[in-house]
């Protein structure tokens, strides 16, 4: 990985600058509610079913005394170097593509959409200094592996055999997990502990132009990096702890379509419906803010630079 370096103190790196949703008003619910749902062949009772299932996203969730560890070894890291080794760079990319045999609809996409994922997430993070760079693609035919879930046997055979580069390395795994999962990915704190398992899954047809509709122009992809850059969910913690990023608007859940307006905590601020961490459709997403910038320099400066 290829990286500018700078050194930046804990004063500024408070001071992001944050970067909010547009307040404009309309109907508050969003998606498609007492309407048939379907995502990758799976049908739910409608969207909201969807987004209750937890298929949106089935990264880990952490406890509350994990995050607290999280947090102080973040901090403790930052005073002991005096701000911040990494700031942006680029991040050299592993694409592997896990399929049941030849053919999209063996879940064999094609160089086109992996190019047209890999343009998605360098525009999604163009405004943090974080770019992407496709080192290598690799194509496995592998019946079990196409179709693991989180945490099973396949998904730790598959990245074990598959897996490469270091800390500062994304590997990104396309497969279909069924069920309606578009994805899920590990944090840069669990590195240490289970190298081999760091890196992204997602959803082979979540990919640009792909035909998990509304979740296919490529942003499953740019919210499961956020988890591996260590960002929370805009929602997690509700309207008292929230993601841990001050500039985001406290969230009491997640929301999905695109509800414009919508406000679920008395804090200041619309529900933070544009940004890349909530659970709202591809076209909806549109940033990351000033703070998720500086939480995702300090979360790699701690757990991957140079790991």
């Amino acid at each position: 990985m290829s990286r500018k370096v700078v050194v930046i103190t804990m004063l500024a790196l408070c001071a992001a600058v944050p970067v909010l949703a547009s307040e404009a008003t309309t109907r508050p619910e969003g998606g498609s509610t007492g309407t048939e749902f379907t995502v990758n062949g799976h049908t739910f009772a409608d969207q909201e079913s969807f987004i209750n299932s937890g298929a949106r996203c089935a990264t880990a969730q952490l406890t509350p005394d994990q995050i607290d560890a999280i947090e102080k070894e973040v901090a403790d890291y930052m005073w002991s170097r005096e701000g911040l080794d990494a700031t942006g760079g680029v991040i050299d990319v592993y694409f592997h593509v896990i399929r049941r045999g030849t053919g999209i609809s063996n879940g064999d996409i094609p160089q086109s959409q992996i190019d047209a994922q890999m343009n998605v997430l360098n525009a999604a993070y163009a405004g943090t200094g974080w770019s992407f760079r496709l080192v290598s693609v690799d194509r496995t035919t592998n019946a079990s592996w196409y179709t693991m879930g989180q945490g099973t046997r396949a998904e730790r055979d598959a990245k074990r055999a598959l897996r490469k580069g270091t800390a500062d390395d994304l590997n990104i795994y396309t497969a279909n997990p069924g069920g309606g999962l578009l994805g899920w990915a590990t944090f840069p704190s669990s590195y240490a502990s289970r190298p081999l398992m760091d890196g992204v899954v997602i959803l082979y047809s979540s990919v640009p132009g792909g035909t998990a509709s509304p979740y296919n122009e490529g942003d499953t992809a740019t919210h499961e990096v956020g988890h591996w850059m260590g960002l929370y969910h805009t929602f997690q913690g509700g309207c008292t702890d929230g993601d841990l990023v001050g500039d985001t608007p406290a969230e009491s859940s997640p929301a999905y379509g695109c509800p414009t307006g919508r406000n679920t905590c008395s804090s200041p601020g619309n529900d933070p419906i544009t940004n890349f961490m909530d659970y709202t459709d591809d076209f909806c997403m549109n940033q990351f803010s000033g703070g998720q910038d500086g939480r995702m320099d300090a979360q790699f400066t701690t757990y991957r630079f140079g790991k």
